[in-house]
């Protein structure tokens, strides 16, 4: 009898716990868990070790990536999905003072891709794009882009691949 009632309270508190926290039972929000974890970046030329651990925040509403390049360099971005929008969201932020906001992201099947606006040094506008693909189990490919002809051509700024550190 004392399992049973156990039993039922568990459930119950489970269930309560689901409802309070949205974003744990939605699946529109669920699309980024395959980059949830620790991981490193390979340094093709040995300086450094690069690593990254993203977690969730917000009762799992937002996907955090904190990285640090090993000598110094350490950013933060934050992803979110807005229900009421039907897309993603995402910022980025360093400690060099550079802030990007992505108002258009889209997730899908193992593919992340956020865009976002910005001023250069000059004023002129440049247009970000940040990918974020699975390209195997253990194994994310991110590239950022920019371009300065509103998308018309794109030069990588940054590539890398991330590889999961707890395997």
């Amino acid at each position: 009898m004392n399992i049973l009632a156990l039993a039922f309270c568990l459930l119950s508190a489970i269930s309560a716990f689901a409802a309070s926290t949205p974003c744990a039972n939605n699946p529109d929000t669920r699309q980024l868990d395959y980059w949830i974890g620790s991981w490193t970046l390979p340094s093709s030329n040995g300086s450094g070790t690069t690593t990254s651990n993203v977690h969730l925040s917000l009762d799992q509403c937002m996907f955090v990536e904190h990285w640090e390049n090993g000598k110094g360099h350490v950013t933060e971005k934050m992803f979110a999905y807005s229900p009421e929008d039907k897309k993603w969201a995402g910022m980025f932020a360093d400690n060099e003072g550079r802030v990007h906001i992505f108002p258009d992201g889209v997730v899908s099947s193992g593919k992340a891709e956020f865009r976002g606006p910005s001023r250069g040094p000059n004023g002129e506008l440049i247009l970000h794009r940040l990918t974020v693909v699975r390209t195997a189990p253990n194994k994310l490919q991110e590239t950022w882009e920019k371009s300065t002809d509103n998308g018309a051509n794109w030069s990588t700024a940054y590539s890398a691949e991330y590889v999961r550190a707890n395997r």
